[in-house]
């Protein structure tokens, strides 16, 4: 039953405890038999070779498993910037998350990042205070942060308890017990009295707790005023369907990694976020009639289902992961792809644990699952019944900041890095590759120096290339200050049929690029604008700067003619990219570049060094503030200054401050000397 269903994502900041986390509910829900660690490279969600190596995770990993009845769908997602399009396309298609915070480190950068990915989508949440157990660790100031810095309204459903400053179990705010786990792995749970001493505290903020829902909920608001007693199953219900409508965020606390209080963050899994029936339809374009449609989770309408996920399997080929929108799909049946207009059948389903593939005949409304055998298929691709084609909204991604140039060290290694690379690109969709014919070097682009770093390993130990690579570089842009227009005439002739094209073009400012056809009269054919349009955007490639894209453009086609013999596609093209370019000469273009945000946390002594260093850097404080004797400083810095920071910033606090940056906007900035870019 839909009802019994579960979709759900761990997202977090990077090492709040998100693989860790997972591991335990695999284990507790019975999917594994054993816990495995991130430290060690055990883990069953981390099984890329560089996520073993590194201990961290590059990539969203999908599993499926059983609590109390509910089948889970569980997403674990990374937690560094460099891999926020594998959040980006999870949230998406989900239908609730677990954000961890860590309880010593709070709302962390990446921490604000995942939420905003979540409130695009709107995505209900819980909200889990991991490691309890860390020294220094503050469950309350986290959840005071949760309701600063991001806006939420946080509603306490778990207290922790110490004894002898060791994190020893939670206080249950609905059921008023307190909760000790014992046996080898937290597997036993007992339930007793609140201790006296922790009474006082867990009562007020039971008070908090009923006051928070009556606000929203009339029975549960008469019962309160009447001092009557609140029935455990209606407190349940009420904060299940506030959290559905996002007016709150219930907050847990425990210790993955000490087997406290996972059981608990499953029974509010299961509790408190939606089923595929709880959420709001989903909205298509209907492509016969071109109109908005709903489409809910019903087996009985028409097949839908979104791609979300690309991964190249050794084995099987191209997997293909898809959230099941609408219908119903069964192994070798024909799907219709919308967003590429291409029929294509469906080898084999599977379900997905890690890297662990099992088959089943079929997927419905509401699930998600891999399909094989889809050969011409990207992420955001809609799939659905040929009788009924519809297009689901796509995901969006960000764009590459940082670039590296790569050169393969053999003839052997030149011929295989092509496929490599286009397997890879195909997975990841912020991986850009483009080619310098200057320097006959290929190019990399991605989302950071980490996001590069792993692209690198895998082609060396996954394809077996030997590459040289070059020093990163910025992915600078270009963009246009004031008007200009430009007419041109293409006119050549070769003895037989010739090429004629002319057209009237105009360039502005604008945000992103826009193309307007102001043609009347049909001074040019209909069939040759689209041609022009992509011409236009064929020449924004390389900017007369630097050569480097140009953003930010509205196009006008103005006015032009034509020749009922000469004039052809290829030549309104050609014509188009000539007067985009002598445009882009009168329109004083100028260079854009990339700025982080950047979090800096470090003792207050080195206060001083730090903003100093940063104002060196061409960066502008933001922000500041204290939290336990730990400066926090906030601030936005252009990435071209940020190569190398590690090792400054560790130089100018004795090791002592750490830092975190995600990419924020890009702006304007002075052309730089030729060799500086």
């Amino acid at each position: 039953m839909l009802y019994n269903l579960r979709n759900i994502g761990i997202i977090a900041h990077i090492d709040a405890g998100k693989t860790t986390t997972t591991e335990r509910i695999l284990y507790y829900t019975g999917l594994t038999h054993k816990m495995g660690e991130t430290h060690n490279g055990e883990s069953v969600m981390d099984f890329l070779d560089v996520e073993k190596e590194r201990g961290i995770t590059v990539a969203s990993a999908a599993t499926k498993c059983s609590w109390k009845g509910c089948d889970i769908n569980i997403i674990d997602t990374p937690g560094h910037v460099d891999f926020t399009a594998e959040v980006e396309r999870s949230l998406r298609i989900l239908d609730g998350a677990v954000v961890i915070f860590c309880a010593k480190g709070g709302v962390e950068p990446q921490s604000e990042t995942v939420w905003r990915q979540a409130d695009k989508y709107g995505v209900p949440r819980i909200a889990y205070v991991n490691k309890m157990d860390a020294i220094g660790a503050n469950f309350l100031a986290v959840v005071d942060q949760i309701s600063n810095r991001l806006g939420a309204q946080p509603l306490v459903l778990t207290l922790p308890v110490f004894f002898d400053d060791s994190f020893t179990g939670i206080i249950d705010l609905i059921s008023m017990k307190y909760q000790s786990y014992s046996g080898s792995m937290g597997d036993e749970i007992v339930m007793t009295d609140i201790p006296e001493q922790y009474l006082e505290e867990a009562e007020k903020w039971r008070l908090v707790l009923l006051e928070k829902i009556a606000e929203n909920s009339i029975a549960l608001m008469e019962l309160y005023y009447n001092d009557e007693v609140i029935p455990d199953s209606l407190l349940l219900e009420e904060v299940r369907q506030t959290t559905i409508a996002g007016d709150i965020v219930p907050v847990i606390c425990g210790s993955s990694y000490r087997n406290i209080g996972v059981q608990t963050l499953l029974n509010a899994i299961v509790d408190f976020l939606p089923s595929p029936l709880d959420i709001k339809p989903t909205h298509a374009t209907d492509l016969a009639s071109n109109r908005e449609i709903e489409i809910s989770a019903d087996n009985k309408e028409y097949f839908s289902a979104l791609i979300f996920k690309i991964v190249s399997d050794r084995h099987v080929g191209k997997l293909a992961f898809a959230r099941i929108y609408s219908g119903t799909v069964k192994a070798g049946s024909y799907v219709y792809n919308s967003s590429r207009d291409k029929k294509e059948r469906i080898g084999r389903l599977v379900k997905m644990h890690a890297n662990h593939r099992e088959e089943i005949e079929e997927v419905s409304a509401g699930d998600i699952a891999a399909f094989i055998g889809l050969k011409d298929v990207g992420t955001g691709d809609t799939i659905c019944h040929e009788d009924h084609p519809l297009l689901l909204e796509s995901i969006e991604f960000p764009e590459p900041v940082i670039q590296i140039a790569i050169e393969p060290r053999t003839q052997s290694d030149q011929n295989k890095i092509s496929d490599a690379l286009a397997k890879i690109s195909a997975e990841d969709p912020t991986f850009k590759i483009s080619y310098n014919k200057e320097t006959g070097q290929t190019l990399l682009a991605g989302m950071g120096e980490l996001h590069l770093e792993v692209i690198s390993e895998r082609l060396a130990k996954e394809f077996k290339i030997d590459i040289n690579i070059g020093q990163p570089q910025v992915a600078y842009k270009e963009t246009i200050t004031r008007t200009a227009e430009h007419e041109t005439r293409y006119v050549k002739q070769t003895g037989g049929k010739g090429q004629f094209a002319h057209l009237l073009l105009r360039l502005e400012p604008a945000e992103g690029f826009e193309f307007v056809n102001k043609i009347v009269g049909g001074a040019i054919p209909r069939e040759f604008i689209p041609a022009v349009e992509a011409g236009v955007k064929q020449a924004l490639q390389d900017g007369t700067l630097k050569g480097y894209p140009v953003v930010n453009v509205k196009a006008t086609l103005l006015d032009g003619s034509y020749h009922e013999v000469d004039s052809s596609e290829m030549a309104f093209r050609v014509a188009a990219m000539q007067a985009t370019k002598d445009c882009l000469k009168k329109a004083a273009a100028q260079l854009l570049e990339p700025v982080m945000r950047v979090e800096i946390t470090s003792p207050e002594e080195y206060t001083g060094n730090i903003i100093a260093n940063i104002s060196n850097r061409r960066g502008r404080m933001d922000s500041m503030e204290m939290q336990g004797g730990t400066q926090i400083i906030r601030a936005f810095v252009p990435l071209a200054e940020m190569f190398g920071y590690s090792t400054s910033l560790r130089s100018i606090t004795q090791g002592r401050a750490a830092f975190s940056m995600e990419f924020s906007h890009y702006e304007e900035r002075s052309l730089p000397d030729k060799n500086s870019i």
